[in-house]
């Protein structure tokens, strides 16, 4: 941090930056904070044959009214059957509809030559798609790991004052009379901040249209910091001495600081800022800093550092890489003279704590031209990549297209026709060269298409004819099926005894 005394004012053009600062006052005095933001189915039958396959799992002994007459074959004397018995399934998984199909079939593409264009078109549409999905993947990594750019946080410090004895002037009739209606002597105190873009003041002091842009584009003043204290002369107002503002307890994040009170007193002010990072960084201990050469850096950094220092040194065990032999200062930081590496983060917990706050000390000036007391410090801060928000943006906008899936319909819809059509052809086609056997091969095709459908697509009527289709194991069995069955459909006709 470096401090400048009189350079930089914030008075009408450099000093308070590109954007108009927002302030926070505090309520009457009264309080000690920040107003304004601070604060189965059953079983399946089972057939084996044609007609007359009994059904599996019926009565072989049972006490129902199907169960008279001799046992079924092949069950044992303690009533179990040799059939196989239907078991309840699982209902089968309901498959994933199909992708709708864009290519045109090899068949239509022999009578369209013109479709090579579209074919080609497919290819080039795939090839773009990939493009963009390798984009998009690339951006989604840089967004949950976003690059940080460091630059230069100017803070500015400075007071005003009114009502002071020694502006007082020769009263007048009028102000006699409006003596008691004055407004006691007071001071405020202004602390505000800007990025400053590669280290350059904006010339003349009026800043660019890309830098305007920039500025607005950057993150606001209290959002580097998680909490920020002010430290009043506890003699002068005992109440009301600490002011803090805490970034867990504020609505929003604003542009500057600002603190009134009354008084007619010059005293110092003591600010602390906390130093909001991100990623989070540590301060490392004394023995670590000076073997690395660094005092405040991220988790990830330290440890690349380390690693560095370890190849630099050749501390890597030869027979085993991932163990570090210790050098008299690694051992004087982990205490161990041999260490696996992945326990080394473990280790270094204890020499790395948060960093120091910054304390800046202020003092309210209530004489000479105002604003008086004006002072800017410089502090390094990490700030977010540029195209931050452009990534996130393109990626919701390509997640919001839905033009490119309607127009994938009409292309399904357009091949689905062509194919329609071309089914249509080949048919009216067939029949034009042979019309005799066009209606033969259709009559045969619907009646096999007619068995299918009435459950007879597994009958052979040329085994039926024969006697060694009726000599099978089950052909007993459904005999008495069938007879057991017939006395209860006859004994319903009137006149049956």
């Amino acid at each position: 941090m470096q401090g400048n005394s009189g350079s930089g004012a914030p008075g009408g053009g450099a000093g308070l930056g590109a954007s108009a600062g927002q302030f926070l006052s505090p309520a009457g005095g009264g309080s000690g904070s920040i107003s304004g933001g601070a604060a189965g189915g059953g079983a399946q039958p089972q057939q084996s044959g044609g007609i007359g396959t009994p059904v599996s799992g019926g009565n072989a002994g049972g006490g129902s009214k199907r169960g008279r007459g001799r046992p079924m074959p092949g069950s044992s004397a303690g009533g179990v059957s040799s059939y196989k018995i239907g078991e309840a399934a699982p209902a089968p998984r309901r498959k994933k509809r199909k992708a709708p199909e864009k290519q045109i079939p090899d068949r239509v593409a022999a009578l369209l030559p013109e479709s090579a264009l579209y074919s080609q078109l497919l290819e080039f549409e795939a090839r773009v798609d990939a493009a963009l999905a390798r984009k998009k993947m690339d951006i989604q990594d840089a967004v949950r790991t976003p690059a940080r750019l460091l630059r230069t946080l100017r803070i500015y410090v400075f007071n005003t004052y009114a009502n002071q004895a020694h502006q007082a002037s020769a009263p007048s009739p009028m102000e006699m009379q409006n003596f008691y209606m004055r407004e006691p002597p007071s001071w405020t105190l202004r602390i505000m901040g800007r990025i400053l873009e590669d280290s350059n003041e904006p010339e003349n002091g009026v800043p660019s249209a890309a830098q305007q842009l920039q500025a607005a584009n950057n993150p606001k003043f209290s959002s580097f910091f998680k909490r920020v204290t002010f430290q009043l002369d506890r003699n002068l107002y005992p109440d009301n001495h600490t002011i803090v503002w805490d970034v867990a307890r504020a609505s929003n994040h604003v542009e500057g600081f600002e603190i009134k009170r009354k008084g007619n007193q010059e005293f110092k002010v003591f600010i602390r800022l906390e130093m909001n990072y991100s990623p989070e960084r540590f301060k490392l201990s004394a023995p670590l800093a000076e073997m690395l050469g660094i005092e405040v850096e991220t988790r990830p950094r330290i440890i690349a550092a380390l690693w560095q220092y370890i190849k630099a040194k050749k501390l890597q065990n030869p027979s085993d890489p991932t163990i570090v032999n210790c050098d008299p200062s690694l051992q004087k930081i982990l205490g161990e003279d041999k260490l696996k590496f992945a326990f080394i983060s473990s280790k270094l917990q204890q020499h790395l704590s948060p960093p120091p706050p910054i304390v800046l000390e202020h003092s309210i000036k209530l004489s000479g031209p105002t604003p008086v007391g004006q002072a800017c410090y410089d502090v390094q801060v990490d700030i977010p990549a540029p195209l931050q928000k452009e990534m996130n943006a393109f990626l919701s906008n390509i997640e919001k297209h839905r033009d490119i899936e309607q127009f994938d319909d009409l292309i399904c819809t357009a091949i689905s026709k062509i194919n329609e059509h071309r089914r249509r052809r080949a048919f009216f086609l067939g029949f034009s060269h042979s019309p005799v056997d066009f209606i033969n091969g259709l009559i045969a095709s619907q009646s096999r298409d007619l068995k299918m459908v009435s459950g007879q697509a597994s009958r052979n009527a040329e085994k039926e004819r024969r006697s060694d289709f009726y000599n099978q194991p089950w052909v007993e069995d459904a005999v008495i099926r069938y007879l057991n069955r017939k006395p209860a459909k006859t004994a319903e006709v009137p006149g049956n005894t």
